[in-house]
């Protein structure tokens, strides 16, 4: 079996780090080539969500309403940019069973109202038109 080379920057991060450009995840394990990205990826930018450090209590954008109280001010966020991404990339079906996944896992707490969440999803940039209305996605809540 050929071994497989790694290849490494030499870079080492300490402290606070910020990076001003176009925005990734990375998990353990994960291969990452960074390069320019296509112009159409990059049509609008990115919604601007700001950490709660002790200083400032006020964010550009209020978190998803139905985080579950368990859940730390750091892990908020993530959560938060989590179900946002969860809503912009996907289709109903998608964002019910991962809501659904989320609630297993203690993330989120879902109410018992579907028109409660689906206003708080649309809220936070789930698109409203052809295949992404209310009964909908009240047909799939909760399955």
């Amino acid at each position: 079996m050929k071994e497989k080379k790694e290849e490494s920057l030499g870079v080492t991060f300490t402290g606070d780090v910020t990076f001003n450009g176009p925005m990734f995840d990375i998990h353990d394990n994960e291969v990452v080539n960074i390069g320019k990205p296509d112009k159409e990826i990059c049509k609008g930018k990115p919604a601007k969500v700001k950490k709660n450090d002790e200083n400032t209590d006020n964010n550009d954008e209020e978190l998803f309403k139905f985080i579950h109280p368990s859940i730390d001010s750091e892990q908020e966020i993530i959560v938060h940019n989590e179900v946002t991404r969860l809503v912009k990339h996907h289709g109903i079906q998608e964002i019910c069973t991962y809501l659904k996944q989320m609630a297993d896992e203690k993330k989120i707490l879902l109410p018992m109202n579907p028109g409660m969440a689906y206003k708080e999803l649309t809220r936070i940039g789930m698109p409203q038109g052809s295949g992404f209305n209310e009964k909908t996605f009240q047909k799939h809540y909760k399955r």
